[in-house]
């Protein structure tokens, strides 16, 4: 299957889906609000809370330990078809419609081998995403994928995948259109965006990536790759308190940039009454997801920016930038390299 085909079916295959029941969508509603120059989202969805969970976490390890849902046999009103390895050319990713949909026509791209949800992306991973990508935007819809990876980035399930999701805002999610805005004197750098409250890396594509050979794109994304995730390793060593284990991170792809965010807890603890509130890589793209009105008022009370510190870390970009390694957005959105400002 080709990722055009993949784009036409999803569509057909979300509707199949519902009207079969295997696919559940929670219908909801989205708040701005505006931080620091930022316009984020949060998504209202008070039918989320009677999505099915285990009744206590041994119940839900002992679950994931005996069944797989990313595993073949795939649910046939959830699976759309599979697409090739760059190289091999064999099956090596099931594509499947998200069972628990919050947004229309969000769906998977699954490794069809179990692999696990802490290794970090493969270039024939970011290749056949920018691929679905390119196709998306040719299809004129706009689409973006993200990858939570690691036990504290909010991750639902141990198989490897990674999500695409559909917005209606041309411009992309809201992380996107600020990252959009800086001026690189660098272009094939990382930089960090500065005016975040928590480290974040970004690589921004060259303009004519989409127009290049196969080979070409996965080179480009792989060295990207690779750069933001020895920077994400390295702001998660300048940590002495970081939970022992694999390093978590978020990642977000879009046509334009790579993001890739550090982790260092799963929830967030709300003051106003300690309930815990997840987040994952759709958080640090700017589109939060609450459950209750109750919890709604928390996260505007508290303040997002604080939130997404809380669960990710500090940056250390002047040290990194010391180091040669990075470029750094400084305020009135020009980017500088290799000095402090």
């Amino acid at each position: 299957m080709q990722p055009s085909e993949v784009i036409d079916i999803v569509p057909s295959a979300y509707e199949k889906g519902l009207a079969s029941g295997d696919l559940l969508f929670f219908p909801s509603s989205v708040h701005h609000v505006e931080e620091n120059g930022i316009k984020y989202e949060i998504r209202l969805c008070p039918a989320l809370q009677k999505k099915p969970q285990p009744k206590d976490s041994s119940q839900a390890d002992s679950e994931k330990k005996t069944y797989d849902p990313f595993s073949p046999p795939y649910n046939p009103n959830l699976f759309i078809g599979y697409l090739p390895n760059q190289d091999r050319g064999d099956e090596a990713y099931a594509i499947l419609m998200n069972k628990y949909s919050v947004v229309p026509n969000h769906f998977l791209m699954v490794t069809k081998e179990y692999q696990s949800q802490t290794s970090p992306l493969t270039p024939d991973d970011l290749l056949n995403s920018y691929k679905l990508l390119i196709a998306a935007r040719k299809a004129r819809k706009n689409v973006f994928a993200f990858y939570n990876c690691g036990d504290l980035s909010g991750a639902s399930q141990p198989h490897k995948h990674l999500q695409f999701i559909q917005i209606e805002d041309e411009h992309g999610p809201p992380i996107e259109k600020i990252t959009r805005g800086i001026n690189l004197e660098t272009p094939d750098r990382p930089f960090t965006v500065n005016r975040l409250s928590y480290a974040n890396h970004v690589f921004r594509f060259p303009s004519t990536l989409s127009s290049l050979s196969e080979n070409e794109q996965e080179a480009t994304l792989a060295q990207a790759f690779l750069s933001l995730l020895d920077l994400a390793i390295s702001t998660i060593r300048h940590d002495p308190n970081y939970p022992a284990g694999k390093p978590s991170y978020n990642v977000i792809l879009t046509l334009e940039h790579l993001h890739v965010i550090p982790r260092s807890k799963e929830y967030h603890s709300l003051e106003s009454n300690g309930d815990q509130l997840p987040v994952n890589s759709l958080g640090y793209a700017g589109m939060l997801l609450v459950k209750s009105e109750t919890e709604l008022e928390a996260v505007k009370g508290e303040g997002i920016s604080k939130i997404l510190r809380s669960v990710g870390l500090g940056s250390v970009h002047e040290q990194q930038v010391m180091g040669d390694t990075v470029d750094v957005d400084v305020p009135g959105g020009i980017q500088v390299g290799g000095s402090r400002i």
